[in-house]
């Protein structure tokens, strides 16, 4: 089996996720409590793509409007439409991303990083251009982090005994969207 017939083959476990995701995060008003963390923000908003079959019957479905006006993607859900990328906002302590991140690779897009020091107060050295950098990519490799340690979180317990408690939380969820 070659690469490309791997990531295939386990896609479904990305959109598993995302749909998980987006689940933990209108179950307590748009915060996750995160062990390592403690509770982070993070709202699906404005766009997400949904996918579903295969070969010449794959279609593309995209989702736009504000965080509370995604009805029509929760719909989709409960027709059998998987969640393949979204846009999310992501806060943590004082800190807060923009990006959209996609499910069949859990590869992160656009992110738009914290505001953090300003530039005019640092200067234009070399120092200064270093220390924005590293800033940079600290923050950067927060964002990976917290996404990793979600998705750690969803396969901890997508493996364990409380699956099927979850799924079914998740499917009663789902199907709010067709009662709204």
């Amino acid at each position: 089996m070659d690469l490309v017939d791997l990531i295939t083959e386990k896609r479904f476990l990305g959109q598993e996720f995302m749909t998980w995701l987006w689940y933990k995060s209108e179950e307590r008003g748009g915060t996750i409590e995160l062990p390592e963390s403690g509770d982070i923000m993070l709202v699906f908003e404005k766009h997400m793509l949904l996918e579903s079959g295969e070969g010449e019957s794959h279609e593309k479905i995209i989702c736009q409007g504000l965080q509370a006006e995604l009805k029509e993607a929760r719909t989709g859900l409960a027709m059998g439409k998987k969640i393949e990328q979204a846009r999310i906002v992501m806060g943590l302590g004082e800190y807060e991303w923009r990006f959209s991140l996609r499910a069949s690779m859990l590869d992160f897009r656009n992110m738009k990083l914290p505001k953090t020091m300003d530039s005019a107060d640092e200067g234009d050295g070399p120092e200064a251009m270093e220390g924005r950098l590293l800033d940079k990519i600290g923050l950067y490799e927060m964002a990976v982090r917290t996404v990793d340690n979600l998705f750690r979180m969803f396969v901890k317990i997508r493996t364990s005994g409380q699956w099927p408690a979850e799924l079914q939380k998740i499917r009663g969820w789902i199907n709010q969207a067709k009662l709204a």
